[in-house]
């Protein structure tokens, strides 16, 4: 009976958060020091809401990387726990889509993988492009696309996998400043059509509080968590909203006072 009632109780936890990040530390080995180990995060709390969009903030280094991909199960912490609502799909800065395959084939591929039927798959995966705008693209190749439909790819092929929790790493930041503000006004749009929580990752504070419900800013390393914004701001936004800069010069201000205590730059 005890085990039923924990099992029970760990179903619920699943389903009030899309992720639970509870005391998460992570260490590294220090190259060249033979039992030496690098504190990159530090006890770790955070909770992700079934819906919600979380930013996660903090200068180069801090640990914001190594936390996704800990939640995202490519590694695992030192100490700590992280659970989260089912198996979450990653986006990274690259857009990491087959060159030799067209964008509808890199999203069929997503979908074959979850178990998706073969003759299913080409007509979720024109759904998918017509959620991201690219209806026409499906017989496109890779090399045919510029950096923005090359992103709408990987986001289409994420939210493929059917995930209730997308992490997306810097996926914004190699673009041009024009594409990077369209595919902001897309990626809201998309996030509220489809009710996915987005835990994403960005050194951008203006991009920070343009997209999220929270902002979470680390410290520098080891990153610890320093502070967090709820930002009640009303989408749609723009950058160059006046409520948008304001939150942005206070979050800019209170990152600058963490890089200054511990010494960086």
């Amino acid at each position: 009976m005890a085990t039923t009632l924990a099992t029970a109780a760990e179903d619920a936890t699943a389903v009030a958060h899309a992720a639970r990040i509870e005391q998460v530390s992570k260490s590294f080995p220090v190259p060249g020091a033979p039992g030496g180990r690098q504190l990159v995060l530090d006890g770790i709390t955070l909770d992700v809401a079934p819906g919600e969009f979380v930013t996660l903030l903090g200068a180069s280094g801090c640990g914001k990387s190594t936390l996704l991909n800990l939640v995202a199960g490519l590694d695992r912490p030192s100490a700590g726990s992280i659970t989260t609502d089912g198996r979450p799909a990653l986006m990274f800065q690259e857009h990491a889509l087959f060159p030799w395959l067209t964008a509808g084939r890199n999203i069929e591929l997503a979908l074959k993988l979850r178990g998706v039927a073969k003759a299913e798959r080409r007509t979720e995966a024109e759904r998918l492009l017509e959620l991201v705008r690219l209806r026409d693209a499906h017989g496109k190749r890779v090399h045919e696309l510029s950096g923005g439909m090359r992103q709408r790819v990987a986001l289409a092929r994420a939210l493929a996998q059917d995930s209730r929790l997308l992490l997306m790493d810097e996926p914004f930041a190699a673009l041009d400043a024009i594409t990077r503000d369209v595919l902001h006004e897309e990626l809201s749009r998309i996030w509220a059509e489809t009710g996915v929580s987005v835990l994403f990752v960005t050194h951008n504070v203006r991009e920070a509080v343009r997209l999220a419900q929270r902002v979470v800013l680390l410290s520098s390393r080891p990153g610890r968590i320093a502070r967090e914004w709820t930002v009640s701001i009303p989408q749609p936004r723009r950058i160059e909203d006046g409520a948008v800069a304001e939150l942005s010069v206070e979050i800019t201000e209170e990152l600058r006072g963490e890089i200054r205590r511990h010494g960086q730059h």
